[in-house]
């Protein structure tokens, strides 16, 4: 029985303290007022971490699509900058080469000779080839024969060793089986300039041991074998050494021409009229 009347007395004291808060707002308006701040207060309390967490995810995602698109970006102007290179490499390259046929058509044959341009399309040279020697792109079909020398507007580089329908196989003077009559353009000392190996420089062979002949002179072909035409530049004289025990001296020279840079050569034959009157002569 103690219970349900505390229960009921609570309840009027509630009821109590309910209708006197109730009528002292109506007078006053106090708890309207504080209810309305404390309402704003938890409402900013609620939306400030909700607009920090969106603000953050709106960041983030700008950021990452700016990221995504800088990089495409990037991408695009780095394939660019390859192709651009790409394009700036052929070009210089085309720019050289034809420099090259430029002077090539310059080149000025000695007298009774017609000069014909040619490519070289493959090298042989090294310790791992039988003979130094390289290709290139003329044959029998645009008059190439065996023995036809061979040059760059640097000098001497060779002479036709095989001759095929489209193609032909040019010996170098560097190779050990490559010989060509020399003379020295000051002194006029002649000899043998005979190739040693890839790498390695000629050797003058039967100059006599009085000869006049120093470093530093220029070395030409005397067209005494009847392969070369005279006067063609071969080699520059490097080393002169006499000997108690040989005739000869012994002569050492570079040769003019970059063999291991070969690209585009000139192809020497007769000219027409050359050979008619030689076959007259006979």
């Amino acid at each position: 029985m103690k219970k349900p009347r505390k229960i009921a007395a609570v309840i009027v004291a509630g009821l109590f303290v309910y209708l006197s808060l109730y009528t002292w707002n109506l007078r006053t308006g106090h708890l309207d007022a504080v209810s309305s701040y404390t309402g704003l207060d938890v409402s900013g309390w609620i939306i400030r971490p909700g607009q920090w967490v969106a603000s953050k995810v709106v960041g983030f995602w700008e950021r990452y699509v700016y990221l995504v698109g800088l990089k495409q970006e990037n991408d695009e102007l780095r394939e660019r900058l390859a192709e651009l290179q790409q394009s700036n490499m052929l070009l210089g390259s085309q720019a050289r080469s034809a420099e090259r046929l430029e002077r090539l058509l310059g080149f000025r044959p000695p007298e009774g000779w017609e000069a014909s341009g040619a490519r070289v399309v493959a090298h042989r040279m090294g310790p791992a080839g039988v003979l130094a020697t390289v290709s290139v792109d003329k044959g029998a079909f645009s008059g190439v024969e065996n023995d036809m020398p061979v040059a760059s507007l640097d000098g001497l580089a060779g002479r036709i060793l095989r001759t095929g329908a489209d193609n032909s196989q040019m010996l170098l003077i560097t190779d050990p089986n490559s010989s060509v009559a020399v003379v020295g353009e000051t002194n006029r000392s002649p000899g043998i300039a005979v190739g040693q190996g890839y790498g390695k420089p000629l050797l003058v062979r039967y100059v006599n041991l009085n000869a006049e002949i120093e470093p530093g002179e220029l070395l030409v072909s005397s067209g005494l074998s009847g392969v070369f035409p005279k006067g063609l530049p071969v080699a520059r004289v490097a080393k002169v050494q006499r000997s108690d025990i040989s005739l000869f001296l012994s002569v050492q020279a570079e040769p003019l021409v970059d063999v291991a840079g070969l690209e585009e050569v000139l192809l020497l034959s007769r000219s027409v009229r050359e050979d008619h009157d030689a076959a007259q002569g006979e």
